[in-house]
């Protein structure tokens, strides 16, 4: 998406604001507050605790509004336990370990990168969590920066604040009664990077992504993989509402999510206009089961045989807008219609809808609209199910149908990557979710040795410059910068002797050709890839061979080792190499005789290079 002079005028325009949250996985080996594992290596849990929740009042004396909504579902929650990645502290049967200091000394160099403020002394607060991934209700989390900025195209945007704090569960499963989650995340240590309203185009929200992305990789200090970085969106226009949108995973979608959500306010704003001039109203619900006793509607049919109810309600003022587009795909009707479903029903009906794709016959509609009152301009929503389902259901849609006179909810959204429009998961959460942890102690901050940090902080600009020195090529090491193999060409460096312009065509060419062959280098691990490097770089193997291992896909240093042994890879010695160049020198044949020789026989085993150092020597 483009980003242009005319682009920033027109949001500009319309009071478009966005800011980003990024939250990000540490690479420790404990967790933040107890020393269960943190590598997510299992997969087997060794039992499980159920669990309900109920909203209750924070520090201000309120019930937070997000925590009440999902409070009402009355949902259970099972929680999947490990045997060395859960322990009493995650499920909250025993009191907080210390703040482990890795993860600590890593957010301090984070804080740095953004070139944060540090706080004088650390207090840990409890954020309510209010979808149930977590078993305490609470999330522990620390601001560990405030102040800081990051340059984005010649851009300064403020990063207000940088928190460590703990992960939460992993989803394992859910349905209207019951969610399972893995406990196996919970606790592990994460930053959330919070940037200031000040990004001026969905573009350039996608740009200031990937920077911070960029810059939490230059750390060598963060987990890779899927699920260990996740964005959340702030947007809003003039007139609308700050939406929070969560868990984008494809920066490349991102752009196009925000400006539809633009676009639904924007149309949400139009409709809420409308509705004032008509001054419309919204009705309560009514028991409507005996108007379908003999209905050929089937949706209510099987509800009612099922002892399920019919509730409809009014909507005065609503007639044509219920069915008015907001997003492609979706419609007015469409937001009431999400809201209705999180009480456990498959969603509404509405009058604006076609009536007789659902089988309604002209007296039913008739006493329908009689019973609620219905005048010209009016319409209805219609919801059935379980008795206290079907009521709580509609009550959740008259809610939102209110809201629609009044413009833009305040709400948190997800994203339907299929429609690329964002969808209602739950209301925004407030102040009130957060109160003070008293079982953890404060930390003095050591601002000397933050000082240090800040100083010493990573940049782009120079590690850039770093990579274009060891990898000998300007296009390679800008690809490298921005490439997820960063941290394993990192580790690849450290702990071989391997030069950079040996391992970057590798990683980032080679690997991407074997890949469009079919080879699934995704298996490759990470340590796998370190000993193949590590076997060249003692002699044990020749550049050549590397290709011809990693076509076999080795998960571990042994496969490695068992793939070098199978397929004969070991590279011949310099002395049965000048055993071979005298004997064929002996026959008489010519260096390119015997170079074709040699190597069609022992390609991979070979180094050309000093296959060429022999012959030279031969000549002289």
């Amino acid at each position: 998406m483009s980003d242009t002079v005319q682009d920033r005028n027109y949001y500009k325009k319309i009071g478009f604001k966005c800011g980003l949250e990024i939250h990000q996985r540490l690479a420790t080996k404990e967790k933040l507050f107890c020393s269960c594992d943190a590598s997510l290596k299992e997969d087997v849990s060794v039992g499980e605790i159920i669990r309900k929740q109920r909203a209750v009042a924070g520090e201000l004396g309120k019930v937070d509004a997000a925590t009440l909504f999902e409070s009402s579902k009355n949902r259970s929650f099972v929680y999947n336990l490990f045997s060395r990645e859960t322990c009493l502290v995650d499920i909250d049967e025993e009191p907080p370990h210390d703040l482990n200091r890795e993860a600590l000394e890593i957010a301090y160099v984070i804080a740095a990168a953004f070139n944060a403020k540090v706080p004088d002394e650390l207090e840990t607060m409890r954020k309510v969590v209010v979808d149930g991934s977590d078993p305490s209700s609470f999330q522990r989390t620390i601001l560990i920066g405030y102040d800081g900025f990051l340059e984005v195209n010649g851009r300064k945007i403020g990063v207000p604040s940088i928190f460590l704090e703990e992960e939460s569960c992993g989803i394992e499963y859910s349905d209207n009664n019951v969610v399972v989650y893995n406990t196996d995340r919970l606790g592990v240590p994460l930053v959330e990077i919070d940037t200031a309203p000040e990004i001026e185009t969905p573009a350039e929200a996608k740009e200031v992504a990937k920077k911070i992305g960029l810059l939490l990789r230059l750390t060598g200090k963060v987990q890779r993989g899927i699920g260990s970085i996740r964005q959340d969106v702030n947007v809003s226009i003039a007139e609308g509402a700050r939406t929070e949108i969560k868990g984008f995973q494809d920066l490349e979608s991102m752009a196009e999510i925000i400006d539809s959500e633009v676009e639904r306010q924007q149309n949400l704003i139009k409709i809420a206009q409308q509705l004032k001039k008509r001054h419309a109203s919204v009705g309560e619900p009514f028991d409507l089961t005996a108007i379908f006793h003999n209905t050929s509607v089937n949706i209510i049919k099987r509800s009612i045989q099922a002892n399920g109810k019919v509730y409809a309600a009014a909507l005065k003022g609503f007639k044509g807008l219920l069915g008015t587009e907001i997003n492609t795909g979706r419609r007015l009707g469409s937001e009431l219609s999400d809201y209705a479903k999180l009480a456990g029903v498959g969603g509404i009906i509405h009058s604006d809808e076609d009536m007789e794709k659902y089988g309604f016959d002209k007296q039913e509609l008739e006493a329908i609209a009689k019973r609620l009152s219905l005048g010209n301009d009016d319409a209805f929503i219609l919801v059935t199910g379980p008795e206290e389902t079907a009521r709580l259901a509609i009550n959740y849609a008259l809610d939102r149908a209110r809201y629609a006179i009044v413009g833009v909810p305040k709400e948190t959204r997800g994203v339907d990557s299929k429609l690329a429009v964002t969808k209602f998961l739950r209301p925004l959460p407030g102040g009130e979710r957060m109160y003070p942890e008293t079982d953890v102690r404060p930390i003095e901050v050591d601002t000397a040795h933050y000082a240090t940090l800040l100083k010493n902080k990573i940049t782009v600009e120079a590690i850039e410059k770093e990579l274009e020195k060891e990898i000998e090529n300007r296009q390679l090491a800008e690809q490298m910068l921005w490439s997820p193999m960063l941290t394993l060409y990192n580790e690849i460096l450290n702990k071989t002797r391997v030069p950079g312009y040996v391992v970057a065509p590798i990683l980032l060419e080679k690997l991407t050709e074997l890949r469009r062959q079919g080879v699934e280098v995704e298996k490759i691990s990470s340590e796998a890839m370190v000993k193949v490097f590590e076997e060249f770089s003692i002699g044990t193997i020749t550049k050549a061979a590397i290709e011809e291992i990693l076509k076999h896909k080795p998960e571990s240093a042994k496969e490695v080792d068992a793939i070098i042994r199978a397929l004969n890879l070991q590279k011949l010695s310099s002395k049965s190499l000048e055993a071979m160049v005298y004997e064929l020198k002996r026959q008489g044949k010519s260096n390119d005789e015997i170079v074709k020789e040699i190597m069609s026989k022992n390609r991979l085993r070979v180094d050309g290079a000093e296959l060429n150092k022999i012959l030279n020597i031969r000549k002289r």
